[in-house]
């Protein structure tokens, strides 16, 4: 017998190849004369690009988005525009991109169009992120929903092969913890499931053949689909344990959720029988954490938390952190499992299944 509650977040998406060149017209659409665009320095050519696709309604770029978003970089960014009388902001880009956006409209409600470069899924989401004095604090608010998302597959086609990889994982977390999520309900888990099967298909077939834009695009169609899941429900363990070592211990925020996901898929297993079926289902796999290991394997990403930074002495201190103020998870969060876990990540071992 169903018994949920659905609510739909307001957003308009355009999906298609070239779809870039709309920028301009979604601007005026939202009733705005000045768009500053933002980017990562890495990234700055790009936004560039787009600033002169705007032309007169450029207000410029600023390249400062880093990972996590410092408090100090969000608040740069909202003096900036401000100067510059920016009425709306243009994020190019993945996750940092878009949540420096989200920093700025948090407090200024600047609108936000987003145009992700990367499989990340926040441009779906009211969901935000803060990272001050070595601890990240997240939350949701309307205001910061992008009001527009422009999703051109071409755009991903210059995105390196591994951070594809670990992009498209990140975005398969989404929708896994989606699955079991308290508030859950079918239209999501709809979504959840494509959205998973999307991007396992997209990912091999990058594998494959890494200009393939029929790849790309399944990949970004799939990151539309998890990123929609997260923007409309709760999430547990596994984001908690996620924000927690990237916000904490600055590890790099794709990887970490990539590595994290298959043993925090694993703790759950016994509490979410239909959603781990659902995970397996779309993976082409037998067993839901293991799959998305032996995804991880076949992409030949990093599996150990010690591959990307994490020191071994701290395990401890990143466990006390996510019990500090867990999330609501299916099974309880209890110290010695999730210090197991912890480890086993570290170490990159299989999943415990």
């Amino acid at each position: 017998m169903y018994d949920f509650t659905y609510t739909s977040q307001p957003s308009k998406v355009i999906f298609a190849a070239g779809a870039l060149a709309r920028v301009g017209e979604e601007v005026q659409a939202l009733g705005a004369e000045k768009a500053l665009v933002l980017c990562t320095p890495e990234q700055e050519a790009q936004a560039t690009a787009v600033a002169e696709l705007l032309g007169p309604l450029s207000a410029g770029v600023f390249a400062e988005a880093k990972m996590h978003v410092p408090i100090e970089t969000a608040r740069r960014a909202r003096d900036h525009a401000r100067s510059v009388g920016a009425d709306c902001a243009v994020a190019i880009g993945g996750g940092s991109t878009v949540g420096l956006g989200k920093a700025i409209a948090l407090e200024s409600s600047l609108p936000i169009i987003a145009i992700p470069t990367t499989y990340a899924g926040s441009e779906m989401t009211p969901i935000y992120g803060l990272t001050e004095d070595g601890l990240k604090r997240t939350g949701r608010d309307a205001r910061v929903l992008p009001k527009t998302v422009i999703y051109d597959p071409m755009l991903s086609s210059s995105l390196p092969l591994g951070l594809s990889f670990v992009s498209g994982l990140n975005a398969i977390a989404h929708a896994a913890e989606g699955l079991y999520a308290r508030d859950g309900n079918p239209v999501m888990s709809l979504m959840a499931e494509d959205g998973i099967r999307a991007l396992a298909t997209g990912l091999r077939g990058l594998k494959t053949d890494p200009q393939n834009l029929s790849a790309r695009s399944d990949c970004l169609y799939g990151a539309w689909l998890c990123g929609s899941v997260l923007g409309h429900v709760g999430m547990a363990l596994h984001h908690k344990l996620c924000h927690t070592l990237g916000g904490s211990f600055n590890l790099p925020h794709a990887e970490t959720h990539a590595i994290v996901l298959p043993h925090a898929l694993a703790y759950n297993s016994d509490a979410a029988h239909d959603a781990m079926n659902r995970i397996a289902r779309a993976l082409g796999s037998e067993n839901a954490a293991l799959g998305v290991f032996e995804l991880g394997r076949e992409l030949n990403i990093p599996s150990g938390l010690r591959e990307i930074g994490m020191q071994e002495s701290d395990l401890d201190r990143a466990c006390d952190i996510a019990l500090a103020n867990p999330y609501w998870n299916p099974r309880p969060i209890e110290r010695e499992p999730l210090r197991s876990l912890l480890q086993d990540a570290w170490n990159g071992k299989p999943p415990r299944v």
